[in-house]
């Protein structure tokens, strides 16, 4: 994807809205504006038509039922609203939390602030060089005071696609309750069952080609008494999470949902892969001291390239190639804290290592075209890095 000269290789940072999904909203802003929670008359009635819609939409995507599903502002919200609303009105007997090292910073946060503040004992489970959960250390940990366990579908900075089954098995036979964190995973793999192991699963809108603003949280139905608010106010949304929902939104995600689930989807990561690996494979017959990052197996987001550039600074990589090329040193969310990635530093990288990589993720608009050019932008600006310390040498 071409956005005004700039190649777009950022697609795990947000996704572009798909045209469908534009079109599908405009109505909604234009035409059909109504509050959904206006319950006397006929326009509140149709807003709240389409909001109820969008519920079954999202609600289909993972194998879940509409009432089960949340709108949240976006995954940090339903992340939190997972951990904290559901440790607020825990047993006294399960007062254990148990966490993956590569979590999103907002589960890490969630989790620590529950620690700090409310007396639970939070616990990080260790992965591998790959990102892959270590399930040895996992069953050991968990015991009958465990309340929650939240592990991430699919990573967001190395695409690693966790064993979402063989979690929800080993949770069972102790009582405690999964929360998977699924941003990623709609354009990964195929959700439609995913309802079928997690007992609260995390959405965005924006990380599968639907707007920004808008999320979900699936809460299994007989938990919903078990959680307390974040939010308080008119008791929108069983009273779980108050506040007029934004309709438009809500439309879009729903569509956007609709989209990763239809005939076309398999075909698409597919193809997106391909053109990941395709990347690959021009950056190493470039000559260039680069490893990739995270799982070597077809367990990864079709989407994501984590190089490590070998003796090199990241930034001054990304510095180089703009506004040529989009790409990412790390998540998102962590813009502007100068450390390390703690995904890759719970690969057992080092520092250095993590400073010199890269995010790369394609999607649903990149051209054969867009990766070769990327990989040719990214090999000159190496070498015109090397260059430039060489001559400083001298």
């Amino acid at each position: 994807m071409d956005n005004q000269g700039t190649i777009y290789a950022d697609y795990q940072a947000t996704t572009p809205v798909d045209p469908r999904v534009l079109a599908k909203m405009v109505p909604f802003w234009r035409n059909s504006f109504g509050n959904p929670h206006s319950s006397d008359h006929a326009i509140g009635w149709q807003a709240d038509k389409a909001v109820q819609a969008a519920s079954a939409s999202v609600a289909e995507s993972i194998g879940a039922d509409p009432d089960e599903v949340i709108f949240t502002s976006g995954a940090t919200e339903a992340n939190n609203l997972a951990l904290l609303g559901l440790a607020r009105r825990a047993p006294a007997t399960r007062r254990r939390i148990l966490v993956s090292a590569t979590e999103h910073k907002c589960v890490l946060g969630a989790a620590r602030a529950l620690s700090e503040r409310e007396g639970f004992a939070v616990e990080v489970i260790s992965v591998d060089r790959e990102g892959f959960l270590d399930f040895e250390e996992l069953e050991k940990r968990l015991d009958g005071d465990v309340l929650l366990v939240s592990v991430m579908a699919v990573n967001n900075e190395i695409g690693t696609i966790q064993d979402i089954p063989r979690i929800a098995k080993l949770l069972t036979a102790h009582g405690a309750l999964y929360h998977c964190d699924a941003a990623q995973a709609p354009c990964a793999l195929d959700v439609s069952d995913l309802a079928m192991h997690a007992d609260l699963i995390s959405l965005s809108g924006h990380k599968m080609y639907g707007p920004q603003g808008i999320g979900t949280l699936y809460i299994r139905r007989d938990l919903k008494e078990t959680m307390e608010p974040l939010l308080y106010g008119g008791g929108q949304q069983e009273g779980l999470r108050s506040g007029t929902v934004p309709m438009p939104l809500c439309v879009g995600m729903a569509k956007a949902a609709e989209i990763t689930r239809d005939s076309e989807a398999e075909k698409e990561r597919k193809r997106v892969a391909q053109q990941r690996d395709m990347f690959v494979s021009l950056l190493k017959n470039g000559n260039l001291p680069v490893s990739v990052n995270g799982p070597t197996s077809q367990s990864r987001h079709p989407g994501n390239a984590n190089i490590c550039f070998h003796g090199c600074d990241a930034g001054d990589i990304l510095g180089v190639l703009q506004p040529r090329l989009a790409a990412s040193t790390g998540a998102a969310c962590a813009s502007g804290i100068p450390e390390p990635s703690h995904v890759l530093c719970a690969l057992g990288l080092t520092a250095a290592q993590s400073d010199a990589s890269i995010r790369f993720s394609f999607g649903r608009f990149t051209s054969h075209e867009d990766v070769k050019n990327a990989a040719h932008l990214v090999e000159s600006a190496v070498a015109s890095l090397s260059s430039e310390a060489t001559s400083r040498s001298v």
